[in-house]
């Protein structure tokens, strides 16, 4: 039983690593999908709603009229719209890095914080480790909280060079008591427990896999970047589309 509960919490400890090291994927790629794209979503937005008002004031149809009101209701400000789109707009509109993206003129690119293979490296490395799972009581456990809780915010950054020094103040930290046997209740108890955690990160770990960003990871999850670029460019070509379509209604109107 004894060796049951070691290989569960191995096992749990290896199934968390993996749903983190996706869930920062996913929110990576999250972070530069609104970066890259954002503007261009935002464009066609604000062309739709103009073909539809160009459309409606050439008809008066009141069904068009009714479209054009939705188009526009569609690219009214948002709330935190500035902070979504990291800086890709201002007060004026687009901002000069948008629009140069949208004219496929040199921008500069998007902060990238995807963590290196190294500090992957090191991340897992800690989490073995560290993990609060393998605590013996309530102190190392509180002890192990607190150094994973660092450790994940290193890593979430991709902070290389301070997930080397958590691995360094580790190393020279308190050594864990030995492992003494328990009961068998609390065995029974252990693996029980660790089964309902594993549930809870399967539900997780799904979510995070139906999503639509890890729907986009799971398209290209050797080269994500090269899939931004290939939305990018459909939506350059859909800008393009959208502005021929109202430049042709404007000019049929006047």
């Amino acid at each position: 039983m004894e060796r049951a509960v070691r290989a569960a919490e191995q096992a749990l400890i290896e199934f968390e690593i993996a749903v983190e090291t996706f869930r920062v994927e996913v929110e990576n790629f999250s972070r530069l999908h609104h970066q890259r794209l954002g503007p261009m979503y935002s464009r066609l937005d604000e062309l739709e709603a103009q073909i539809a008002e160009a459309r409606a004031a050439s008809t008066g149809d009141p069904e068009d009229v009714r479209k054009a009101q939705e188009a526009r209701a569609r690219v009214m400000p948002m709330p935190g719209i500035e902070e979504l789109f990291h800086d890709w707009l201002d007060s004026d509109g687009l901002s000069p890095e948008a629009s140069a993206m949208l004219t496929e003129q040199p921008v500069r690119p998007p902060q990238r914080v995807r963590p290196s293979d190294e500090a992957r490296k090191l991340y897992r490395e800690l989490v073995r480790k560290a993990h609060p799972d393998l605590a013996q009581d309530d102190t190392e456990r509180a002890r192990r909280d607190e150094f994973i809780s660092r450790v994940n915010a290193a890593y979430g950054r991709g902070d290389e060079a301070l997930l080397r020094e958590l691995s360094e103040e580790w190393a020279a930290g308190p050594v864990p008591e030995e492992w003494r046997p328990s009961r068998s209740e609390e065995l029974y108890a252990r693996l029980e427990w660790l089964a309902q955690r594993k549930e809870m990160l399967a539900l997780v770990a799904r979510e995070l896999e139906e999503s639509a960003i890890g729907g986009m990871l799971r398209i290209a999850p050797d080269d994500p970047d090269r899939l931004l670029e290939e939305i990018a460019e459909q939506l350059l070509t859909q800008v393009s589309e959208r502005e021929a379509e109202l430049a042709g209604l404007l000019g049929s109107g006047a």
